[in-house]
């Protein structure tokens, strides 16, 4: 960590989505670092305005734009040393619906987030992926897997120094829009908890775990790297179950199925890319296939181990019982507040 802490030493950090549960923990973590500035870009005036509040550090400035509009990137980009990258349309459903706006935001925004970073020499920036762009069958995760494909074109452009990194990772536990919040405030309300399908698994992971697999993306990553964390998963019928026993409650569990676009279980590497990556004791790194157009040799010499390995999936990784979920969810802020009455 006192890597981390010097190389951000008097820098200027730039999150673009700032706002959002990811840039909300890294301004939490980095507030007390020696950073020259850090930057927070978005377009909700409202939440600007919130976490402005919240924050009152004269470090921290907020920009409003969209990455949709290179020039407001590009402007917010003069004399920023580093860009984590988490701007993106999330929902599943509505990304669903609506799919060339998840388009416009994952990819061509962050087509316009990377060429405004090469444009203005930053030295290094790390964008946020998902395990849904791997084998995706939902936009969202469509449009994700094909930010990433844009990150490696552009680390294969000789004429730029910038360096491009990515992540990927699963279930941020508590981030918004997702289930955990969901099921508490259920349960504090006496409602049913909507459970989609109890044998559904998915990565379990924190937002200190998430901001974790960043930095060491940014400490380790060669240009085109994507880095993921090992974790474990849970069936989304043990979350309902763990919540309700911390909580004490006896809500009735109600299975609603599967919603738009869901998977039964979330993938983190596909058995292509298992080839080839690299075990780092706690993350993996996939480094970036720079393969070119010479198209012979790869059809002459193909890769026989394909077809004997497996993915790295919510299914096949380790899988929590439902006293292991207690306890991951007692790292929560808001479930020790509720449980324990921490303030």
């Amino acid at each position: 960590m006192s890597e981390i802490i010097k190389a951000f030493e008097n820098k200027v950090l730039l999150i673009t989505g700032g706002t959002g549960s990811f840039g909300s923990a890294v301004l939490k973590r980095f507030i007390n670092y020696n950073l020259k500035e850090i930057r927070i870009f978005s377009r909700d005036e409202k939440k600007q305005d919130d976490l402005r509040l919240r924050v009152n550090n004269p470090k921290v400035k907020f920009n409003i734009g969209d990455v949709r509009d290179y020039k407001s990137v590009n402007n917010v980009m003069h004399g920023v040393d580093f860009v984590f990258h988490a701007a993106a349309l999330k929902q599943v459903p509505t990304c669903e619906f609506f799919p060339m706006e998840a388009i416009k935001t994952n990819v061509l925004g962050t087509e316009n987030v990377l060429d405004a970073a090469i444009y203005n020499k930053v030295k290094k920036v790390i964008i946020l992926s998902t395990d849904k762009s791997v084998y995706p069958i939902n936009a969202m995760g469509m449009s994700k897997a094909l930010m990433e494909k844009v990150m490696i074109a552009k680390t294969r452009e000789t004429n730029h120094a910038t360096i491009f990194c990515g992540t990927r990772y699963g279930n941020v536990m508590a981030s918004r829009g997702s289930v955990i919040p969901l099921f508490a405030s259920q349960i504090k309300q006496g409602e049913p908890l909507t459970v989609t399908n109890p044998n559904m698994t998915r990565f379990m992971m924190t937002l200190n775990d998430a901001i974790n697999l960043v930095l060491y993306a940014f400490n380790h990553g060669n240009a085109g790297d994507i880095f993921i964390q090992k974790s474990p998963a849970s069936t989304i019928g043990d979350l309902a179950i763990a919540l309700k026993e911390l909580y004490n409650a006896d809500n009735e569990i109600k299975f609603i199925g599967t919603r738009h676009g869901e998977k039964l279980y979330e993938s983190l590497i596909n058995r292509e890319e298992m080839v080839r990556v690299e075990d780092f004791c706690e993350y993996y790194r996939i480094p970036a296939d720079v393969r070119d157009l010479n198209y012979n040799q790869y059809f002459s010499e193909g890769e026989k181990k394909i077809s004997e390995i497996e993915e790295y999936t919510s299914h096949n990784t380790y899988r929590l019982s439902v006293e292991e979920i207690k306890k991951l969810l007692l790292k929560l802020e808001f479930i020790r507040n509720d449980i324990l009455g921490e303030k």
